[in-house]
């Protein structure tokens, strides 16, 4: 049984002679919430317009259960679109923006009335049927412009950096909020977004892309612990990446010292990318370290002190609970389990 519903097969789309899909393949699951990522330029959003019919593919095909849909309109298709910017109408009240589409389609009052309270309902805004779009906080203009796409029960949403524009607290919330939403109604939901936490909080899927090809494709999980090449590394939170030699199965060389991991597969001796993540670097005491610093800064995040230490051959980031103050002279552990090793100078 194919639990897909959405199928790109060698996808390619240029502006002007500049690539910027090339040759894309992507599976999208019923009920998934899948998030493009990656930064500004990278083709995430033209992906979600072709698949939206407001641009058409130049090569190779998009299918939805089953059949192609390279040609079909927009309004034909069971996808509906939550921008950015929201594009409410101004001059209607909530429940007019809401049930704009259920009009077109000329569906029965009782029936509208019926779609738009429950949909209010969903997103918690029973009762402001009649507020005008003015009177709304960003947070509350988001839910109805989401209200809005999801009355007309499509089969996918799409969600275009939705967001973006939203401050830091009421963002956060509003994840958890479209998280909850798409696991309640069981559609799927594909997002893009440029911002790695938000994909990280949201996703069930993430693919990374830069410049017109998926980078990696994973649940969060995946992306984070185990990231395919120093792109993706650096991409998806904060990195060390240090220049290493596989000695053997589970056990990899650098910074002059032999380590064990938990990595197999590569060729004796072959040279390789190291991938440690400044929380999994443990401060012990000096005389005790597999490897040895002093620290250059120390600045307070909120959550942990993010620490930079210089080895004897390079700089180390560190995130820790503890402060170590500059100047500091200190010993940094780390565990087989928290080395990840890529191949050399991989790409997509």
């Amino acid at each position: 049984m194919n639990d897909n519903i959405i199928e790109i097969k060698n996808v390619s789309k240029s502006f002007k002679n500049q690539i910027v899909i090339n040759n894309l393949n992507l599976d999208i699951k019923k009920n998934e919430f899948l998030t493009l990522l990656g930064p500004s330029g990278c083709g995430k959003t033209t992906t979600l317009k072709m698949l939206a019919g407001f641009e058409i593919v130049d090569s190779g095909s998009i299918t939805f259960e089953g059949k192609e849909i390279n040609s079909l309109p927009s309004y034909e298709r069971q996808i509906n679109t939550v921008f950015q910017n929201y594009a409410l109408f101004p001059h209607m009240n909530v429940y007019e923006n809401i049930a704009f589409g259920l009009k077109i389609k000329k569906l029965s009052k009782a029936l509208i009335d019926e779609k738009v309270t429950n949909i209010l309902k969903l997103i918690d805004l029973e009762g402001f049927q009649k507020r005008s779009i003015e009177s709304l906080s960003g947070g509350q203009q988001q839910r109805v412009a989401i209200a809005r796409a999801l009355v007309n029960e499509p089969k996918v949403l799409l969600l275009d950096e939705p967001l973006g524009a939203l401050d830091l607290k009421l963002r956060k919330e509003m994840q958890l909020e479209l998280k909850k939403i798409q696991k309640q109604l069981g559609i799927t939901f594909v997002f893009v977004t440029h911002d790695q936490e938000e994909a990280l909080t949201m996703s069930d899927t993430i693919v990374v892309m830069n410049e017109g090809k998926i980078q990696q494709m994973g649940t969060p999980e995946d992306i984070y612990n185990e990231p395919i090449n120093p792109f993706v590394a650096k991409f998806i939170g904060e990195s060390n990446i240090i220049d290493g030699v596989m000695l053997d199965d589970y056990k990899i060389k650098f910074c002059d010292r032999e380590f064990e991991c938990v990595d197999k597969g590569f060729s004796k001796n072959e040279d390789v990318d190291v991938v440690v993540r400044p929380e999994d670097i443990k401060i012990v005491d000096y005389t005790s370290g597999m490897l040895k610093g002093k620290v250059t800064s120390t600045v307070f995040k909120g959550v942990h002190y993010e620490i930079e230490v210089l080895g004897q051959d390079r700089n180390w980031l560190l995130h820790n609970t503890k402060s170590a103050p500059v100047g500091t002279e200190i010993g940094l552990n780390i565990y087989p389990e928290d080395i990840h090793i890529m191949k050399k100078g991989a790409t997509a």
